[in-house]
């Protein structure tokens, strides 16, 4: 088992990383501290992993709530199927929040957790890529509207975050890539070591290989760690973290929530953020190259839905939470393992890369 830490104070918390956390008592009984647990899972996670969870709270009052499966599903009509549970089974605000599964799951339990009576204990269980590497880190917490995603939320961090690798080994091949997206950026936005790591190991990180994907969640955990250490609430450095997110959100509320995975949709917006990184002059041909043949071996689109016009775009990106006094702010690269947060760039070249014109794939 690796440990690593969020330093933020008061605040802080350990990430666990190992085969095995899930049923392991020793792991969740230091952050449980009180005898109501109410366990949010969902319908594809919970019949493979809440009864070892179950049986790592032996000596606890342990209840549960089901959700349905899916990123349609992060409204407040499912929220609100949290907060029915804990009323009626009386979970007071000694209670503690397990989320168990991806994250959607994590992000709405920990947003419960952070409403239910003004705040109670919440643990992250992350059972995807993409949450064990991203999303069970760093306490932002939500749910989405139709107009834009993860738009109603809090940041509420958790006692802590239990990374049960063995997990990975039930993720459909499409959610495998999801994750890859997030693990790839931590290499483009500041480790360009890590980047080359993973074009030497990317087959055997879709593979499932154990002890390459142990690595590549560590070191991603510990990139995002360091930059919530850094800044919590995303006023500075942290706005990194969303390199191809603004392009990706666009993409995922336009096609309907699910219908692009969180992590699909970020491939391609890290590619368009690419392709105006070298417009503007900051990024190489070969580096933009680079990018796209990893995005591609990770089994990611490289490109936006067709169907989707400049004006899609300018419509959705206006939304986004870094837009600042009307200007649509976005993450850019200086070069691989360099990033930077900027609203000063040509208008001709942002409407290249929205139109597809800039790459030609469209």
């Amino acid at each position: 088992m690796k440990q690593l830490n969020v330093s933020l104070g008061e605040r802080s918390y350990p990430i666990f990383i190992g085969p095995g956390l899930c049923n392991l008592a020793d792991v969740f009984k230091p952050y449980v501290r009180h005898k109501q647990v109410m366990i949010v899972s969902n319908e594809t996670v919970s019949p493979l992993y809440e009864l070892q969870l179950r049986e790592a709270l032996q000596g606890f009052e342990v209840d549960s709530v089901i959700l349905p499966d899916g990123e349609a599903y992060k409204n407040w009509e499912t929220l609100n199927q949290i907060f029915d549970a804990l009323l009626e089974k009386e979970h007071s605000r000694q209670t503690t929040i397990i989320a168990l599964g991806g994250g959607v799951v994590g992000d709405m339990a920990g947003f419960a957790a952070a409403s239910y009576q003004r705040g109670v204990d919440f643990i992250q269980v992350p059972t995807t890529l993409l949450s064990q590497v991203d999303s069970s880190v760093g306490g932002k917490t939500g749910i989405n509207h139709p107009l834009g995603k993860n738009m109603i939320g809090a940041f509420y961090q958790p006692r802590a975050v239990v990374i049960d690798t063995q997990s990975l080994q039930t993720l459909p091949a499409r959610e495998v890539s999801a994750g890859l997206a997030e693990v790839i950026k931590y290499g483009l936005i500041r480790d360009e070591v890590f980047f080359t790591w993973l074009e030497e190991h990317i087959e055997a990180l879709v593979a499932l290989d154990p002890a390459t994907l142990e690595q590549a969640i560590e070191t991603s955990c510990a990139c995002k760690a360091d930059v919530v250490a850094a800044d919590e609430r995303e006023g500075g450095v942290r706005a990194i973290l969303n390199l191809g997110h603004t392009f990706g959100h666009a993409i995922e509320a336009f096609c309907g929530y699910g219908n692009w995975l969180h992590g699909e949709a970020v491939g391609a917006g890290m590619m368009m953020a690419a392709q105006l990184s070298r417009l503007e002059g900051a990024l190489s041909d070969q580096d933009v190259a680079r990018i796209e043949v990893l995005l591609k071996r990770a089994g990611l689109p490289v490109c936006g839905p067709g169907e989707m016009k400049s004006d899609d775009y300018l419509r959705l990106m206006r939304l986004d939470k870094k837009v600042l006094d009307g200007e649509i702010r976005l993450v850019l690269l200086n070069r691989i393992g360099s990033a930077y947060v900027t609203d000063q760039y040509s208008a001709t070249h942002f409407e290249s890369v929205i139109s597809g014109t800039a790459s030609g794939q469209r």
